[in-house]
């Protein structure tokens, strides 16, 4: 995945978190915001995964497994 591919994914979660503003602003109905807040913290996980693939190929390729670890244990923290 390219920068660019991550940078829009980022905008439309950007997005997605104006538009739940905008629904708890018009007071709209609790479980229709959830809705919206789980599907941009599910995007955002999408954004995690795609980038520690692509950190961990770098580290590999360079053989910075140290990197590499701490990569992981911000994901799993």
């Amino acid at each position: 995945m390219n920068d660019d591919s991550i940078t829009l994914q980022l905008k439309r979660i950007r997005g997605q978190i104006d538009g739940i503003i905008t629904m708890y602003d018009d007071e709209r109905a609790c479980v229709d915001i959830v809705r919206q807040v789980v599907a941009a913290r599910n995007s955002l996980g999408r954004v995690a995964r795609d980038l520690l693939t692509t950190e961990a190929g770098r580290c590999t390729k360079e053989q910075q497994i140290e990197d590499l670890d701490v990569v992981l244990k911000e994901l799993f923290r």
